[in-house]
């Protein structure tokens, strides 16, 4: 038989541990048309449209690559868990819409969306409204809503510490701080055997813009240097979905984005 009429090997299902920063049971499971359709509908009703190259978009690229390699009928879902599935959550924060979608009870990405702050101007009965950036100090709280659970590392100490320096004007560490408290809690988790006992991310970041002694909007400068510091304090050289760097990397795009 000749090289060309060798039978091809078959396609391997993309699966998502393939395209998501995910872990366990659900890395090894096949991306099915079921889930795609469900992310895409929880995205339109949350956000009123699916993003762009998102999750559902990235969800159903996957799914219709399954569909025609054989691997999936149409119609079928993945199981995960039963009271979870996909989801799409919303939170507001100060300056700040945060939309966080889930599969399985795995983070896999989000979006920071800048709300208006209004100021009412009663000449003339015209109502004025002023949108503001979003800072570092909101940035990082916004954090909590979409890896508040996360037991703080080294990775997540350098990235609030390189925040809080950006933050101030002196480039300094405030001891007490904010930065501070997630080195101790870093620290603190390295001797701890399980999760469960370790101190969070939200039990640092929390209220952090009115922790932090100065802040000032998120610039894609101090993005970088947030990212670059997370990137180099994690052994698998990578940034954990929703954590410090992606929320200060979404806030800088959005500031960024029609100079809002």
């Amino acid at each position: 038989m000749s090289q060309q009429e060798q039978p091809r090997r078959p396609q391997e299902p993309v699966k998502y541990g393939d395209v998501f920063q995910v872990s366990g049971e659900l890395a090894d499971r096949t991306i099915a048309p079921e889930d795609a359709r469900m992310m895409q509908a929880n995205e339109t009703s949350a956000l009123g449209h699916t993003q762009k190259g998102g999750i559902a978009a990235t969800m159903q690229s996957a799914a219709t690559a399954n569909r025609r390699g054989g691997f999936v009928e149409p119609g079928v879902a993945t199981y995960l868990d039963p009271d979870r599935g996909v989801s799409v959550e919303q939170t507001d924060v100060p300056g700040a819409r945060v939309t966080k979608e889930t599969i399985g009870v795995q983070d896999v990405g989000q979006y920071v969306e800048p709300r208006p702050v209004a100021t009412a101007e009663t000449t003339a009965a015209v109502t004025v409204n002023v949108q503001s950036k979003i800072t570092i100090g909101q940035a990082l709280e916004a954090t909590v809503h979409t890896a508040g659970k996360k037991p703080v590392d080294q990775s997540d100490a350098a990235a609030i510490q390189a925040a809080e320096v950006r933050a101030s004007s002196n480039n300094v560490i405030t001891p007490g701080g904010v930065a501070a408290s997630a080195q101790s809690a870093a620290d603190y988790n390295a001797a701890i055997e399980f999760d469960e006992n370790k101190i969070k991310l939200v039990d640092v970041l929390a209220g952090a813009a009115g922790k932090l002694q100065e802040d000032k909007p998120v610039t894609k400068q101090d993005a970088e240097g947030v990212v670059s510091a997370e990137l180099r304090n994690n052994p698998t050289l990578s940034t954990y979905p929703g954590g410090v760097a992606d929320s200060l990397t979404a806030a800088a795009r959005l500031n960024a984005k029609g100079n809002i």
